[in-house]
């Protein structure tokens, strides 16, 4: 059996997918906190605990897709945008609290939104491969925006400019791994176009 016959065969409501659907969910849940609790500790913690909720599920699907093979095309479609809506939401929560700088977060969303239409649009050429930076992007992306949920800076003030630096060090992170996926999605097409005519 190939991969492609177990991808077509994997359930759509899959414990994969369940999960993506409800970091989805999670989303606007996240944004009406922040919006509401920003101001107290209690509030802060929660904030963030959901924050960490999402990440750690969006972990968990795919793990869960690959190893108990639940590949869908709607899982493929679903987890990045729901990865990138919760992402979103806390930069720009974040900017709305005047933490993190409005040009921090754009320029992350303009990235994260254009390099996902670019991966959606050149499928016909084949997938583009994840790549370390683009993982040392997450990675510092959601440990710099957990960082600057927490309460931290309600009771010490330099957590702030803390929290600021891991941002801009994720900001740098994501024009550089934005960068290297444009180079790597024109290859990819650049050698598909070449193969289809060879």
């Amino acid at each position: 059996m190939s991969a492609q016959e177990r991808t077509d065969q994997a359930p759509l409501w899959n414990i994969a997918n369940i999960l993506t659907m409800a970091r989805c969910v999670m989303v606007p849940i996240f944004v009406v906190l922040a919006a509401l609790l920003h101001d107290q500790v209690p509030g802060r913690l929660l904030i963030a605990g959901v924050f960490v909720l999402a990440m750690l599920t969006d972990l968990a699907d795919g793990h869960l897709a690959r190893s108990r093979n639940l590949i869908t095309d709607f899982g493929k479609i679903m987890d990045p945008i729901a990865d990138k809506a919760m992402t979103g939401a806390a930069l720009i929560m974040l900017s709305v609290w005047e933490y993190v700088p409005w040009w921090m977060t754009i320029l992350i969303l303009v990235r994260e939104i254009g390099i996902t239409i670019m991966r959606f649009t050149i499928l016909r050429y084949g997938a583009l491969p994840a790549n370390f930076s683009g993982k040392a992007k997450t990675m510092v992306q959601s440990i710099g925006i957990t960082f600057c949920l927490l309460p931290v800076d309600l009771w010490w003030e330099p957590a702030r400019w803390i929290g600021l630096a891991i941002i801009l060090v994720a900001v740098v992170l994501t024009v550089w791994s934005g960068l290297l996926n444009v180079r790597d999605g024109l290859r990819l097409r650049r050698e598909a176009l070449a193969a289809s005519h060879g």
